[in-house]
């Protein structure tokens, strides 16, 4: 691992994308109603996400682990596409950016487990960090 040992702890900031695109509306429906099989797509995908996000040192050798101090996971359904949404903070030496991305990566998985006895033609897309505050650098993509 890089050596963070000089670094000051400050606030740091990642919001992550993906995006679950569906191939029916039958799917969305299922999903609002709750009637998906394999029980409430939101509740189980936010669960998984937030493992995610904890178990990013785990999974990522060169990765530090890192106090996780809050994690917010939100969907917008828009037509076909879901997007989900996470936003991860921390008050520490390095970023969160990985975690956030990590977490939405897991979050999108876990919908396309859920859905696939329902729906053969979903696609995981757009993975990807949206903003990054804090440390020596901020990265705004969408502001």
């Amino acid at each position: 691992m890089v050596d963070i040992t000089h670094k000051k702890a400050t606030l740091r900031t990642a919001v992550a994308q993906a995006i679950v695109q569906v191939s029916t509306e039958d799917t969305i429906r299922a999903i609002k109603n709750n009637t998906v099989p394999k029980g409430d797509v939101f509740a189980m995908s936010k669960a998984a996400g937030l493992l995610g996000v904890k178990k990013t040192a785990d999974l990522l050798p060169d990765c530090h682990p890192l106090p996780i101090e809050y994690t917010d996971i939100s969907y917008s359904i828009d037509g076909l596409k879901i997007t989900v949404l996470i936003t991860v903070k921390t008050i520490y030496k390095t970023g969160v950016e990985v975690e956030a991305m990590h977490g939405a990566s897991i979050v999108a998985l876990n919908m396309y487990d859920m859905l696939k006895p329902i729906d053969k033609g979903i696609e995981i897309q757009n993975i990807k960090l949206l903003k990054k505050t804090g440390g020596k650098s901020d990265i705004g993509i969408n502001e």
